[in-house]
């Protein structure tokens, strides 16, 4: 795992480049997907880049991506590339967006990296090996906050009206009442400042594996968690939820009392 966790953290690094040769840039050009949501050629060629460099270091390896097909393997490890997760930021010019590389091997997510390129930080975690945070050249272990009360605690998620979009507009109304402050600096970014003990509880109504791929390993390594709405601690629940341990329970709590609705698409 060692190979594998290292290498992580240099192609999450990598994609960060790729994509920085387009952030900000007023000719960037913004593509919609069948799904209604944006791509850019930072997406495609930061995948693509990512996709070179497994190949040629471990060809056996499957890998599964947001933008490209997925590529099958025999070897027990795969990969999970998420290029650009807060791809509405990327395109407007904010720097919360992060390059995402998880790492499962017999199907256990084992690695993780989230890396903010814009701000030159990210946090990276291997199953056993702890989490730590990058913050330019200096390494630091990344804990989650010790703050056990709603009360006291900052709550994020990356669109209010995602919660709308489920039928669960409830449940964010409820968390934004008990907890002390609501903030939206979402997607990956948002897991990271759990991690990293910036905030309490990071939720999200409805994604794909790739958006949590590496957020289970680099949660429980800072000695947080992360779940589906019920609870299961998984990255296939297409909804998530990070959090510290002592506020854990007391989350899932409440998004259980208000059931999904409807599709969000």
């Amino acid at each position: 795992m060692e190979k594998h966790s290292e290498f992580a953290l240099q192609l999450a690094r990598e994609m960060g480049k790729e994509t920085l040769k387009y952030f900000d840039r007023a000719d960037l050009e913004v593509e919609s997907k069948q799904d209604g949501s944006p791509v850019t050629q930072a997406d495609r060629g930061a995948e693509e880049l990512a996709r070179r460099m497994i190949a040629e270091v471990f060809p056996d390896d499957s890998i599964l991506g947001e933008e490209l097909p997925d590529k099958e393997g025999n070897s027990g490890w795969q990969w999970i590339l998420d290029p650009i997760d807060g791809t509405k930021s990327f395109i407007h010019g904010v720097p919360f967006y992060s390059n995402l590389v998880g790492v499962r091997k017999d199907a256990e997510p084992t690695v993780g990296v989230i890396w903010v390129p814009a701000l030159d930080r990210g946090v990276w975690a291997a199953k056993g090996r702890g989490a730590w945070e990058i913050v330019g050249t200096q390494t630091r272990p990344a804990r989650v906050s010790n703050v056990d009360r709603l009360e006291d605690a900052l709550f994020l998620t990356t669109d209010p009206n995602d919660f709308n979009k489920v039928g669960r507009e409830g449940a964010y109304a409820e968390l934004t009442r008990k907890c002390r402050l609501t903030r939206t600096w979402g997607d990956a970014y948002g897991y990271y400042l759990v991690a990293t003990g910036r905030a309490e509880i990071m939720v999200d109504p409805y994604f794909e594996v790739w958006d949590a791929a590496p957020l289970k390993t680099v949660l429980e390594e800072a000695g947080g968690a992360f779940c589906d709405w019920r609870g299961v601690a998984t990255i296939e629940g297409r909804e998530g939820l990070g959090a510290n341990r002592a506020l854990r329970d007391s989350v899932t709590e409440i998004l259980g009392r208000f059931p999904k609705t409807k599709e969000p698409r």
